[in-house]
């Protein structure tokens, strides 16, 4: 069976600006149909990324192909890719079927099947009757549908989405996510979609990268990531974790000991991630989930740690409780209002052994 050509390939990608590399030997591959997420923080090189597989930044060292060919030095007019910003970038002196047949006139297309492309991207965005409109005339959120529509009427191989949403209002922002996953599944395309919210990322895509300091720190499905976070930068940036640091006191091929405080910890050897081998003696990193923390009675089995209760946050229907622990690990969960602790009490905290991951550290954590 050949192999599936990706229809984005990144492959050792570098870029520097001055001293600062601001993609350090990233490699990616997304196939046809996937919704890709580069997640990140503010500085981390995703938005670079993005800019350099659209041909807006070029590579120090290291390949772009698009469906197997390598465009790495063509501009971006010549790439089989479309861009969506965040602020829109639609062309004020235009109409909306001007703004999103442009790209097709750019391709050459001939009038009549501009129209129909126009007409049939105006429906996939639930806006067919705004097509004589300027942008100015149009909300926010309209004017983002525009855009994504200009962007899709050529019929790119790709879309490549920086932040789109980033302007809009919360309610609307979650109105255009779900839209935005139904034009994407609707029209088959490789989305490559850019942002910092973790929400955004865990409820949109197919696979998120991860990204920090120019690397990607993982790889993986929304889910995968959440339950199984290949580093200490990953479990802390992807929903709230409790992060305990642990040494490994002995392993074999069905457990692993761990000494955590004055406690020793018996944790099966499949929740090691598989991206390190830690060997006794080392310094971990453990990971439990604030879901998985019960401070009631213990279950059979259960691994437990104490500490003084540092903080309560009201949530609503539910209450954020904070321990410090003696050697200075901070935990965390949440439980009902009705079950709160007293202040500065001491408080323990019980969780299922199958709970627990044993994480590798990011680079400069090592």
């Amino acid at each position: 069976m050949a192999d599936i050509v990706p229809a984005i390939e990144a492959r050792n990608i570098i870029k520097s600006f001055g001293a600062a590399r601001a993609i350090d030997n990233v490699s990616l591959r997304v196939n046809s149909g996937v919704f890709l997420t580069l997640l990140g923080p503010s500085g981390c090189g995703k938005s670079t990324l993005l800019r350099t597989i659209a041909g807006f930044s070029m590579p120090d060292c290291g390949q772009i192909l698009v469906a197997g060919t390598d465009v790495t030095r063509l501009p971006p007019h010549l790439r089989p890719v479309n861009m969506v910003f965040q602020d829109y970038a639609l062309f004020p002196h235009m109409t909306v079927r001007q703004n999103i047949g442009f790209g097709c006139e750019m391709k050459a297309m001939v009038k009549p099947e501009i129209a129909r492309r126009v007409d049939a991207m105006l429906e996939l965005i639930r806006l067919p009757n705004v097509g004589d409109r300027e942008p100015a005339a149009l909300s926010g959120g309209q004017r983002q549908r525009i855009a994504l529509a200009r962007a899709l009427a050529p019929d790119p191989v790709s879309l490549l989405l920086d932040e789109p949403l980033g302007a809009l209002d919360l309610k609307l922002r979650l109105e255009l996510q779900r839209e935005l996953r139904s034009i994407q599944r609707s029209t088959g395309k490789t989305f490559i979609f850019v942002t910092h919210d973790q929400d955004e990322a865990m409820s949109m895509s197919d696979l998120v990268a991860v990204m920090k300091d120019g690397r990607v720190e993982q790889l993986d499905t929304p889910q995968a990531i959440y339950a199984r976070p290949a580093t200490d930068f990953v479990a802390g940036f992807v929903g709230a974790a409790n992060l305990i640091t642990a040494r490994l006191l002995k392993r074999d091929k069905t457990h692993v000991l761990l000494e955590v405080e004055a406690n020793q910890w018996l944790v099966p050897a499949n929740r090691i991630t598989t991206s390190i081998t830690p060997e006794v003696g080392d310094e971990v990193t453990l990971m439990v989930r604030p879901e998985d923390v019960d401070a009631g009675k213990a279950r059979d089995c259960d691994l437990s740690i104490s500490g003084r209760v540092s903080h309560q946050t009201f949530l609503g229907g539910r209450i954020h409780i904070g321990c410090e622990t003696p050697a200075g690990n901070q935990i965390m969960m949440e439980t009902r209002p009705g079950q709160v602790p007293a202040a500065d009490g001491l408080l323990t905290f019980n969780f299922r052994p199958e709970a627990v991951v044993v994480l590798s550290r990011s680079k400069d954590a090592q």
